[in-house]
C-alpha cells in the first residue's frame, strides 16, 4: 500500500453530519481536511433511501442548517429528493465539494501511539490525520434479518434504503416485511400499482397524524423577502417538539397521546375487528412513533392483507408463516432498518491500547458527550451514543455536537497539545447521569422491545431529556473532563 495521504482531520461521511462539520471548520478557519465518502455523491442517508414516498418526519424548516435556512421547501415535511438537493446546494455554497474523496469506503482506523496520529484505510488507501471525525451516521447501514431459505427465493429482494428502481412493481404479488418508519411511507405509495401486497407485521406502531400540506407560493416568497419569519416559525415548531418530549417522560401526557393516536385509528380504519390488530399493547414512545395520513387507509385496500403470524421460513415461491402457509410472491421488500447499536465500523477502529472500540463498548456504546471516547485519542463521534431523539430535529443535537467539536479543537491549539480525550471518570460520570434519567422513561417501561436498545438492554440510542438540555450541556466544554497531551 501506498505512504498514507496526510492531512491535519479526516472526516468519515457526507451527510448531514459530515457536511455541516465541515461547514463549521471552515468558518473557524481550518481548511486542512477532508471527507471520505463512500458514494460517488454527497447526501448521507438522503441519498441512499430513495424509496417511493420517501420524506423526512420532522417540519422542513426544523430540519435542516440553523445557518443555511431554505426558504424554498414545497411541503411541511420535505420529501426526499428536496433534502438531498439540499444538501448539495449547501455543499456548493459554502465550497465543501473541494474538501470531498468519493469512492473511499473507509474499513478501518488505527490510532498510531508514536506518531500521536491515526491511520485510516479505505479500499487500496490510506489516509494519516491528527484527528478523526466520524460521521458516517446511524442509518447508514440497512439491517436485512436471517430468515432461514432466503437465497433460495427466485424473485426480486431488496432493503428499502437499497431500493430497485429497475424493478417494475406494477402488476406484481409483493412482500414488505417491517411495519417500521420506512415501511409506513412506501407501503402506501406502491399499494395503488401492486397487484397484492402481503404485509408482514411483527408488532403495531403507534402511528399519529401527519398533517403535511404543501407551502404556499406567498409564504414561500415571505421566508425569502423576510429569513425571520421563517425563523420565527421555525422557533415556534421547536418550542411545540419540546411539548411532545413529554410523554416520554409522564404517564398523564403519555395516555393523551395514545388517545390521540387511538382516535386517529379509529377514524381511518372503521372495522373493528382489523382496528385491533393494528393497536400496539405498549406504552406510545417505547418504539419509535410513527407518523402518517396515507399508512393506514391503505391498510384497508382490497389488494392488501396484513399478517400478523411469524414468518417461520422463505421458499422459493414466497413466504411461509407458522400457520404452515406459503404467500406466493414476486418480490420481497424488507422494512427492516439499520445497525444502530452494532456500528460496522467499530471492531476495526482501534485505540491507544489496541482494543477496537467494539471491545471497549462490549455491545453498549457510550462517548462523553456522546461525542467523545476515554481511550481513543482526537477521535469525535458525530450522532454518537445518546444524541438521537424520538420527538424532534436531530439536526439541533448535531449542531450542538459541531461546537463541543471546535471547542476541544481550540483547548488542544490553546495549550500547544498533540492528544486530547475524555478522561475515565468524567466518561463514566456522564454516561451514569443519562442512565439515571432513563429510569422512568417509556423506553425503558413501556413493555417494547425495540431498536433503541441495544443487546445489554440499555437505550444507548437516545438522548433522555428535551433538545435544550442537550444543546446546554454539549455545546459548553470543560477543560477539566478532558485530559491533555503533548508527548
Amino acid at each position: 500500500m501506498p505512504e498514507p495521504r496526510r492531512v491535519r482531520i479526516v472526516i468519515v461521511g457526507g451527510g448531514f453530519a459530515g457536511i455541516g462539520m465541515a461547514i463549521r471548520l471552515r468558518a473557524r478557519g481550518i481548511r486542512d481536511f477532508v471527507i471520505l465518502e463512500r458514494a460517488a455523491a454527497l447526501g448521507g442517508t438522503w441519498r441512499e433511501n430513495s424509496y417511493p414516498g420517501c420524506a423526512c418526519d420532522v417540519e422542513s424548516l426544523l430540519y435542516q442548517f440553523s445557518f443555511a435556512q431554505n426558504p424554498d421547501w414545497s411541503h411541511a415535511f420535505a420529501p426526499q429528493g428536496e433534502i438531498w438537493a439540499y444538501l448539495q446546494q449547501v455543499a456548493d455554497r459554502y465550497d465543501i465539494v473541494p474538501h470531498c474523496v468519493f469512492g473511499q469506503n473507509v474499513t478501518g482506523a488505527a490510532w498510531d501511539e508514536s506518531a500521536k496520529r491515526w491511520t485510516v484505510t479505505a479500499g487500496s488507501t490510506s489516509w494519516s490525520a491528527e484527528q478523526l471525525i466520524l460521521a458516517n451516521g446511524q442509518l447508514s447501514d440497512p439491517v436485512i434479518p436471517d430468515l432461514p431459505g432466503l437465497s433460495t427465493f427466485r424473485g426480486r429482494v431488496f432493503h428499502s434504503a437499497r431500493w430497485d428502481h429497475e424493478f417494475v412493481l406494477r402488476g406484481k404479488r409483493v412482500a414488505v416485511i417491517g411495519t417500521g418508519a420506512s415501511a409506513i411511507q412506501f407501503v402506501p405509495a406502491i399499494q395503488p400499482e401492486v397487484e397484492r401486497l402481503e404485509l408482514f407485521q411483527r408488532t403495531p406502531p403507534w402511528i399519529m397524524p401527519r398533517h403535511d400540506h404543501p407551502i404556499s407560493p406567498w409564504r414561500r416568497a415571505l421566508f425569502r423577502a423576510l429569513p425571520v419569519a421563517s425563523r420565527m416559525v421555525r422557533g415556534l415548531q421547536y418550542l411545540r417538539h419540546e411539548v411532545l418530549f413529554l410523554p416520554f417522560r409522564h404517564l398523564a401526557f403519555r395516555r393523551v397521546a395514545e388517545w390521540i393516536a387511538g382516535r386517529h385509528l379509529a377514524a381511518q380504519v372503521p372495522d373493528p375487528a382489523f382496528r385491533a390488530r393494528l393497536r400496539p399493547h405498549y406504552g406510545i414512545g417505547c418504539k419509535r412513533i410513527l407518523l402518517s395520513d396515507d399508512y393506514l387507509p391503505a391498510l384497508t385496500r382490497p389488494n392488501v392483507d396484513l399478517i400478523t403470524d411469524p414468518i417461520t421460513s422463505i421458499v422459493a415461491e414466497g413466504v411461509v408463516t407458522d400457520d404452515g402457509r406459503t404467500r406466493m410472491v414476486d418480490a420481497i421488500i424488507f422494512g427492516t432498518g439499520f445497525r444502530v447499536t452494532d456500528p460496522l465500523l467499530a471492531p476495526h477502529l482501534t485505540g491507544r491500547d489496541g482494543r477496537s472500540l467494539a471491545d471497549a463498548w462490549q455491545g453498549s456504546p457510550t462517548a462523553y458527550m456522546g461525542t467523545t471516547v476515554a481511550g481513543f485519542p482526537n477521535l469525535f463521534l458525530l450522532m454518537g451514543p445518546n444524541t438521537g431523539l424520538g420527538h424532534s430535529s436531530v439536526l439541533l443535537t448535531l449542531e450542538a455536537q459541531f461546537e463541543h467539536v471546535l471547542g476541544v479543537l481550540k483547548l488542544l491549539e490553546e495549550r500547544s497539545a498533540r492528544t486530547v480525550e475524555p478522561s475515565v471518570e468524567a466518561q463514566s460520570r456522564y454516561v451514569a447521569s443519562i442512565d439515571s434519567r432513563f429510569a422512568r422513561t417509556v423506553w425503558l417501561t413501556g413493555g417494547c422491545q425495540s431498536w433503541y436498545l441495544d443487546r445489554t438492554g440499555r437505550n444507548s440510542t437516545l438522548w433522555p431529556d428535551g433538545v435544550r438540555r442537550f444543546r446546554r450541556a454539549v455545546t459548553r466544554v470543560r477543560p477539566a473532563d478532558y485530559r491533555f497531551s503533548d508527548a
